[in-house]
């Protein structure tokens, strides 16, 4: 018998709404399970490594970046197709030298491995050429695992804002892509603008030091992914509508610009791939008031493989009307609390971007609020940024803005402020 993996939809609400009420709100949690290991051992998979090698990257960076497209060669098993690409104002192939991937094995490893070692620092930074030769590479694998890595210490400045934003289009749904911004002379908002539209991660690596262990455990985790290409199908009754589809754990990701109709009422929202894990969602529908004690579904939500159609987990949103205010207004804990993970990542963009403006009071407002509510929601690894550039006093609850703060800090408040936590406790079901 074929091990698949295999997967679980849980719906988190309050299903009660009073009188005249049509907003429902839901928290889906989707959980990866089974022998995912093993799938991914046998799942197709195609890798292309991204190395920013213009001129500023002629420091110990581009030792450092050697050393970690190695790394990540090392940890690709043998089968995987791979290329590496080599970006400034134009996108080199590295290895295959050719336009193509190659296969994994141990001859091409080590022929990968020699060309990474070539490896010079010296042109411009035109981001979007980079992708774009990725997702040509990417094109003959559909329905393979398809990841990139991209490394970048720079803005994009050899291409116009309108030449990236055409790239990321012609990109989209192509393969996934994890971003890494190394030492602090990148922009947090552009790397996340590529990792968001491309359904990838990005973070900041200070020290170029740490980009070998960073480029193994993003190959690795990249290995680990059994499943490609997974939406969130969402059907709404006709006279209903979707507001928002978040993701809100692991991190915060707004998928409601990304639907795409794929039936009478019914839209898809792209995930990318899976391995073991979890992820939950925030989704909001607005539904036609009903009369009291009447029950509809306002939403039916499945996780598919839109390019089979296989459906492989699903579950109802319910709304119910009632005149009885102890169901009506309680709040759904899950619910709450990811509401207030994306007030906390609001606060801390706020605070920053007053910050840059040199509003210190409305800077210190926000990241003030912010950390108290880091605290309150147990997201301690936030509590711990807002520390870089507040003085906080926990007894009095005082915030004061640190005297300096330092561009490194700044970057990894931005960069960390849509991490989320998951809730401490399983909340009451609705």
């Amino acid at each position: 018998m074929t091990e698949q993996a295999q997967f679980t939809i849980r719906v988190d609400q309050n299903k009660y709404l009073p009188v005249g009420g049509s907003e429902v709100h839901a928290i889906v949690t989707v959980e990866a399970t089974g022998p995912l290991e093993t799938v991914a051992q046998h799942a197709q998979a195609a890798e292309v490594i991204i190395i920013d090698t213009s001129t500023s990257m002629a420091t110990e960076r581009i030792g450092e970046a050697r050393k970690a497209a190695m790394a990540a060669i090392d940890t690709l098993r043998d089968g995987v197709h791979f290329a590496i690409i080599a970006g400034t104002t134009k996108a080199t192939m590295v290895y295959p030298s050719r336009k193509e991937m190659a296969t994994m094995n141990a001859e091409t490893r080590q022929a990968a491995k020699n060309a990474v070692s070539g490896l010079i620092a010296d042109g411009g930074t035109a981001i979007g050429t980079w992708l774009r030769l990725a997702a040509d590479l990417f094109d003959p694998y559909q329905g393979a695992v398809r990841h990139a890595i991209l490394l970048t210490d720079g803005h994009n400045q050899h291409e116009s804002a309108a030449q990236l934003d055409a790239a990321l289009a012609y990109c989209q749904g192509k393969f996934v892509c994890d971003c890494r911004g190394v030492g602090t002379g990148w922009e947090v908002a552009e790397l996340r603008k590529i990792a968001s539209t491309l359904l990838g991660t990005v973070q900041d690596i200070p020290d170029a030091k740490d980009l070998e262990a960073d480029f193994r455990a993003m190959a690795q985790q990249a290995m680990g992914k059994a499943v490609a290409d997974v939406a969130l199908r969402i059907w709404t009754p006709q006279t209903a509508k979707i507001r928002f589809v978040k993701q809100v754990s692991p991190t915060l990701e707004d998928l409601t610009g990304r639907r795409v109709d794929s039936g009478p009422q019914s839209g898809d929202y792209p995930t990318g791939a899976w391995g073991r894990e979890v992820r939950e969602y925030h989704v909001c529908i607005e539904v036609t008031p009903g009369g009291i004690g009447q029950e509809m579904r306002a939403g039916w939500v499945k996780l598919v493989q839109p390019d089979t159609g296989m459906q492989l987990a699903a579950g109802n949103i319910l709304a119910t009307w009632t005149d009885d205010p102890a169901q009506s207004t309680r709040i759904n804990p899950r619910v709450a609390h990811y509401t207030g993970q994306a007030e906390l990542a609001s606060l801390i963009q706020e605070g920053l971007q007053a910050h840059r403006e040199h509003d210190f009071a409305t800077a210190t407002a926000r990241l003030g609020r912010a950390r108290r509510l880091a605290e309150e929601s147990g997201n301690e690894a936030t509590a711990k940024l807002l520390d870089r550039v507040l003085d906080y006093d926990r007894a009095t609850g005082t915030v004061r803005l640190k005297p300096h703060i330092d561009r490194a800090s700044e970057i990894a408040l931005d960069v960390g402020s849509v991490r989320t936590v998951r809730t401490r406790r399983d909340p009451d079901q609705g």
